[in-house]
């Protein structure tokens, strides 16, 4: 029987380009709070399952052996500080695998930020392109120090390929940015706003089916536009969530660096395209109470 951990994973559940960075970073500024020093270490999730062609990994995927090299690199980042009681992490591509993730972390608990996929869309068409990205070198170092042994070469061929195809001006994009939802290769071919409607409908829709399975005490929804708006009503609800007493003298401190960013700026980017996404998002828009794409019969 696997060994419970005497801290708590938190998972942070979000499409990219949904405030999942700023949401992590805030968090670890209350003591006892810990995450990774690099951005995502989706290389470690899919240690086992490299080759699996998505990043939609069922739960019986989750070898002991897979469990045993995650376990581990969650208690080395608590080891890495006293009394550590929270472990966030926040690989976006997880939006695509809960119920995964809960198998190898049975006692973690999770928070679900969503924002508006029009948003997500303008915004993740910019990072597909290359655009708005960290500085490459020093990003990917970052990651590779997490990254199993093994699975390296996998992954630098990748990067050097897509590198590669931009710098030489064969591709105006990535191969592939962000998670990979079921089928997305099939996809190729489509234009890009809509792979990227399609990649944060899954997203949402994967992560809120596995919610509806899962006992309400260990999973929190907020929204990324609360959260820019009112971030310090929004931080409240997550500490009580989490039972983490907070001063109004620390809570200056904690929301000191969020911003509000491009919050309903997605419709006008993408005006002329509603046909094209509103088909793919107009369902999961509905549900979380955001404005559907008008010009669609969905």
């Amino acid at each position: 029987m696997t060994a419970m951990f005497d801290f708590i994973p938190l998972i942070i559940i979000g499409a990219g380009r949904s405030g999942t960075n700023i949401l992590r970073d805030s968090l670890c500024k209350v003591d006892g709070v810990v995450t990774w020093n690099c951005d995502e270490i989706n290389p470690l999730w899919r240690h086992g399952n490299i080759n699996w062609p998505n990043d939609e990994i069922p739960p019986e995927r989750a070898t002991s052996a897979i469990k045993e090299k995650i376990r581990a690199a969650f208690q080395k980042i608590a080891a890495s500080q006293p009394d550590t009681r929270f472990v966030v992490e926040k690989t976006c591509a997880n939006s695509l695998r809960v119920d995964y993730v809960h198998e190898i972390l049975p006692e973690a608990r999770y928070i679900q930020i969503v924002r508006d996929g029009v948003d997500v869309v303008a915004s993740a068409s910019k990072r597909w392109k290359g655009e708005l990205e960290v500085e490459a070198v020093p990003y990917y170092l970052a990651k590779l120090r997490y990254t199993p042994w093994q699975d390296i070469p996998h992954y630098a061929a990748r990067f050097l390929k897509n590198r590669w195809m931009m710098l030489s001006g064969q591709q105006d994009r990535f191969e592939v940015w962000g998670p990979r939802y079921r089928n997305m290769q099939q996809d190729g071919n489509l234009p890009l706003t809509e792979i990227c409607a399609k990649q944060w409908a899954a997203c949402v829709d994967r992560s809120d089916t596995a919610f509806t399975t899962m006992d309400e005490s260990r999973y929190l929804r907020i929204y990324y536009e609360q959260l820019a708006t009112s971030p310090a009503a929004v931080f409240r609800k997550i500490f009580t969530f989490l039972d983490i007493p907070v001063t109004d003298t620390m809570m200056e401190h904690i929301i000191s660096d969020v911003r509000v960013f491009s919050v309903g700026k997605g419709h006008s980017v993408l005006q002329g395209a509603d046909d094209m996404i509103g088909r793919h998002i107009n369902s999961a828009l509905r549900r979380h109470g955001y404005t559907p794409l008008q010009n669609t019969g969905n």
